[in-house]
């Protein structure tokens, strides 16, 4: 079974409905509730999201959208090793993406889908957005 690690941007295209990258968002999402690909994200996205979420709805909405999005992911920590590696590397001028890149290295994760595929240029692990993804699987 395919790991994907998914960056904030699809994450809230799916949770807050952006019109525009919801069904795309919502299509990859179902494949992980029919076991056809694990999930996983990056506890900083959870946090960012809670955030995202909290400017949109009430706190309490938030934290019930959250509850019912976490049985879908794995969540993967952030530990001293991978901030080392984000602070310690240029090549991740943005250092939440060296924290998103590294969560993914370092727990084997197969794709990192987002889309802003521009922010991981340098990544070696495969970088798609969920549209390319799915058109692919």
């Amino acid at each position: 079974m395919k790991s994907l690690l998914i960056d904030t941007n699809i994450i809230i295209d799916l949770l807050a409905k952006r019109d525009e990258f919801y069904s795309e968002a919502a299509q990859l999402f179902s494949l992980a509730d029919r076991k056809e690909v694990q999930l996983k994200i990056s506890s900083l996205s959870f946090a960012n999201t809670n955030y995202i979420l909290t400017r949109l709805k009430s706190p309490k909405e938030a934290r019930e959208i959250l509850r019912k999005f976490k049985v879908l992911v794995e969540i993967l920590n952030l530990d001293d090793r991978i901030i080392e590696l984000a602070i310690s590397d240029d090549k991740f001028p943005d250092f939440e993406d060296g924290l998103q890149y590294y969560s993914a290295l370092e727990n084997s994760v197969d794709v990192i889908i987002t889309r802003n595929k521009k922010d991981f240029k340098k990544s070696k692990i495969p970088v798609l957005t969920a549209r390319e993804y799915l058109a692919n699987k």
